[in-house]
């Protein structure tokens, strides 16, 4: 499979004394600099259920004892979920329209690999979820005018409605050939485009999505790259035609903006603070266009309950070997401060529009020799403590009246990347084996109302 990667970003931050890491973007000599770890959405490839009309890349690492679909992980993951506390009996089918006072609770599967179905049912009825969000790439379906590949993406909303989810689409990745620079990296140069490929996808699917991310991460450049840069006004203007095209197909569907990556400073050029492109897209006239504001936060080492002017009082903070979040303070480090913080902008303008967290999690290494480079964090969070967050952070989130759905990051990459060293490995709920790691059996207890 195509590696799912991260980017280290570079955040700034004046401090005269301290330095925990050098940025190749940093020109200055005086700045702190703060290496960012940002997870960026997979493009790993399944085998065709259908006659493609180009050949599918092929797909590396599928080994039937790595397999999450084997039977015998199947009963591995049938047995995780035998807790003490009852898992809340799932609804029959995705509730339309999703009403405004539910939570959803969500999580992440990379669906296009492996088995939709045992992913879907596994998802509803073993982590007792409402939600599945699955990343489809435009330019995967669309590698020309001409030519459709729907068959990647055809098992997986028929299984997730049929086990009754609601479904999430982030859409990212245009075709090269809508680009000028010929790369997928940021949006086509006519928006009109993208609009158009929106209408096409709702025909192909009438009635089977329920929610639709416009784009992912858009204050990097690296996903939203243009000649005017992480233009935040560029991006309101995308947002728009989206919106328009999907409630002209189907006005029930979540329209989500694109979620930002947590960082600090920036040129706006190449990437952009979190909180400054969301003031710029706000007054750009952002919250007109969107049911739900994107959100993403990736915890590190420091539980969810903290604001990054208080670790100190983490438990984690003596002993931590990665010293970011405890020695140089900064909002992106933190979960509940960059949520608060989202929630704070947009009710000031509007009280009623809440938040999507459409990623949130925690990477823990216990277990593996190995791990990715820039996750030294990762080293510090214990399986338990990967449990008892993500359980913690949906309480939390479900408690402040500030989230609409969310969506933990992730379920079934563990076993469907390439080893403990690909970037969303340490994150997922199952290991490289598809064996079910604690998060798991905590997720399916967790009350869900």
């Amino acid at each position: 499979m195509t590696k799912r990667r991260l980017i280290i970003l570079p955040l700034l931050i004046a401090m005269m004394a301290i330095a925990i890491a050098c940025s190749p973007t940093a020109t200055e000599p005086e700045p702190v600099v703060i290496e960012t770890a940002v997870p960026v959405e997979p493009t790993a490839i399944p085998e065709p259920t259908a006659v493609p009309t180009l050949p599918p890349p092929v797909i590396s690492g599928g080994e039937e004892s790595n397999s999450l679909d084997s039977a015998d992980t199947q009963s591995q993951v049938v047995a995780a979920v035998e807790v003490e506390e009852e898992v809340a009996a799932p609804q029959a089918g995705c509730a339309q329209p999703w009403s405004a006072d539910a939570f959803g609770y969500g999580v992440q599967s990379h669906a296009i690999v492996g088995d939709p179905a045992f992913t879907m049912d596994s998802v509803k009825n073993g982590l007792g979820m409402q939600w599945v969000k699955v990343q489809l790439e435009w330019w995967l379906v669309q590698p020309s005018d001409v030519d459709r590949q729907w068959f990647f993406y055809d098992g997986v909303v028929d299984e997730a409605n049929k086990a009754g989810l609601c479904l999430m689409f982030s859409i990212v990745g245009s075709p090269d050939y809508l680009r000028s620079d010929g790369q997928h990296n940021g949006p086509p140069d006519d928006y009109e485009r993208f609009g158009a490929f929106l209408g096409e996808l709702l025909d192909r699917y009438p009635n089977q999505i329920h929610a639709i991310e416009v784009w992912n991460e858009m204050n990097l450049d690296r996903e939203w790259k243009t000649d005017n840069g992480v233009n935040a006004a560029d991006y309101v203007r995308f947002l728009q035609i989206s919106n328009d095209a999907i409630k002209a197909k189907d006005p029930n569907i979540i329209v989500i903006s694109g979620a930002l990556a947590p960082t600090g400073g920036g040129d706006g050029i190449a990437w952009l603070d979190d909180f400054s492109w969301l003031d710029n897209a706000i007054a750009a006239g952002m919250l007109n266009h969107a049911d739900c504001v994107g959100t993403h936060h990736n915890g590190y080492n420091l539980g969810p309950s903290f604001a990054f002017d208080q670790t100190g009082s983490s438990p984690d903070a003596a002993t931590a070997t990665f010293r970011g979040p405890f020695d140089n303070p900064h909002h992106s480090w933190s979960f509940k401060t960059t949520l608060d913080t989202y929630a704070s902008k947009v009710r000031s303008v509007d009280p009623t529009k809440k938040l999507c967290v459409t990623e949130f999690g925690w990477a823990s290494s216990e277990g593996y020799d190995e791990l990715p480079v820039g996750f030294e964090f990762a080293q510090d969070n214990t399986l338990e403590e990967q449990a008892e967050w993500l359980v913690e952070a949906f309480q939390q989130m479900r408690n402040s009246d500030d989230v609409w759905l969310a969506f933990v990051f992730n379920y079934d990459f563990g076993n469907k990347g390439s080893g403990p060293t690909d970037d969303p490995v340490p994150y997922s709920i199952v290991d490289i084996n598809g064996i079910p790691r604690p998060a798991f059996g905590a997720l399916a207890g967790m009350e869900k109302n």
